[in-house]
Order: structure tokens, then sequence, then C-alpha cells
């Protein structure tokens, strides 16, 4: 079955068909620039061009970076304060005229990486983290997601962590990849006592560069710490798994 699936960050907005059978894109995805400021109205217009471009019609998964309840936007650390008690599913009905299912981005994220990645058939804990303007969590036990987790606002050294070790602090200090590998490494301790995970996947746009910071990171027992292979199609794909599909 196609879906089309939307990931909405901060500076871009994409899509694409997906085929939430095998995780594979139906058609090469399209991308706008997330409008400035962000504003639900004139996100909106954007995700209704994405859909347009496909010609496409039918349920659709929608991702967006923040706490979101059946639909509705209940933070906004790192968007327009103005989509805070948005029912977002309903403007995005609106725009694209059909069942639309809107979800936490990093939710949305680990559960293509679940189904496809790095974290299928695993058993246990897994936690998926993504670095780039914050830090972005999804955690599942036995398959099963925990949504809204946000642990990139978890303490670390006084602050919250994704002011700490981003990818978006990282570029902003300058740190090398071995440094805020160290960084990230204290971090997935501190998240190890809470949660005892059997794996940490890294995801986000850093996942790119793997090779760069994964040997440095370090975690106390034998978790093991694997980058995201979906990389930034895992929105996408995730958005569109999760969408519910109509009676």
């Amino acid at each position: 079955m196609t879906i089309l699936g939307i990931d909405i960050g901060g500076t871009g907005i994409k899509g694409a068909p997906v085929n939430v059978e095998t995780g594979e894109l139906e058609a090469e995805r399209f991308r706008l620039p997330t409008p400035q400021p962000a504003r639900p109205n004139a996100v909106a217009d954007v995700v209704e061009q994405i859909a347009a471009h496909f010609k496409y019609q039918g349920p659709a998964g929608v991702t967006f970076p923040a706490i979101v309840k059946k639909g509705v936007i209940h933070s906004a650390s790192n968007v327009d304060q103005s989509w805070l008690q948005v029912d977002a599913s309903q403007l995005f009905h609106h725009h694209l005229r059909g069942q639309v299912t809107v979800v936490n981005d990093a939710d949305a994220a680990g559960m293509a990486e679940m189904r496809f990645g790095s974290g299928r058939g695993r058993q246990g804990v897994v936690i998926m983290l993504t670095f780039g303007t914050g830090i972005g969590s999804a955690i599942f036990c036995d398959g099963v997601l925990l949504p809204n987790s946000e642990f990139g606002h978890l303490q670390l050294r006084g602050k919250d962590a994704e002011r700490r070790c981003s990818e978006r602090v990282r570029e902003a200090k300058s740190m090398s990849f071995k440094k805020w590998a160290r960084i990230v490494s204290e971090y997935l301790e501190s998240l190890e006592r809470l949660f005892s995970p059997e794996l940490f996947i890294i995801g986000g746009g850093i996942s790119r560069k793997a090779d760069k910071f994964l040997p440095y990171l370090t975690a106390k027992t034998d978790v093991l710490i694997q980058p995201a292979k979906m990389q930034n199609e895992a929105g996408i794909i995730g958005a569109a798994c999760l969408a519910k599909i109509p009676a």
C-alpha cells in the first residue's frame, strides 16, 4: 500500500509516497524550504504543495518536531509559539483533503528504523536519538513505541542535553567530532542508567557522517550503538507507516 509521508523540519519540508510494506520510496523525495516564520497556515501551504507535486490523494502521515497528542501540538521548544494547541491533523486535512495523522518527528524516524533499519527484529528497549537543531528521541520496548519521550530535555551538566550536544551546538562551537562524541557518550550513559537499553540508534542528518564519530562513542555496559540506516528518509517513511488508514 502506498501512503504519502511528509517530514517537517526547521529548514526544509520534504515528502514522498511510501510503500509501507517495504519501506521504499515510490518516487524521488520532493523538498521545499520551511517558510520563515514557520506559522501554521504557511507550513500547511507547503505541505499542500508537496502533495500536489505527487498528484496524491488519500491518507497521509506528517511529522512535527514537538509533542503531539491526538494530532494536537503541545510543545514549541524549537518551533513557532503559534503552533501551541493547534489541531495539526485538522489543519493539514483541510489542505490535503484526506485523513492526516500527525506524529512526533523522532517517533516517526524511530518507527522507520524499527521496521526497516537498524532496529529491525530487536527486542527489549531500543532508544533512537536524532541529532539536529535539537535532540529528538523515540523509545521502544519489544517493538512497541512509547510516544513523545523528549529525552533531549534531560539535564546534562545543568542544561538540557540538546543545549550541550545537538548537531547545531557542535557546529556553532566548531567542535571536533571526537570532542562532540565525548559529550554525547556522557549523555548516552545517563540514558543507559535510566532505561538499560539493548541498543542506541543515532539518527538525524549527522548519521551520514557516522564514520567520523561512531568510533568515539562509548557506553558503560555492552549496549550496542549503531547509526540509523534510513538517514534523511526515516521521517518520511515512519510518518507513512504511522498513518491511520480510513476504515
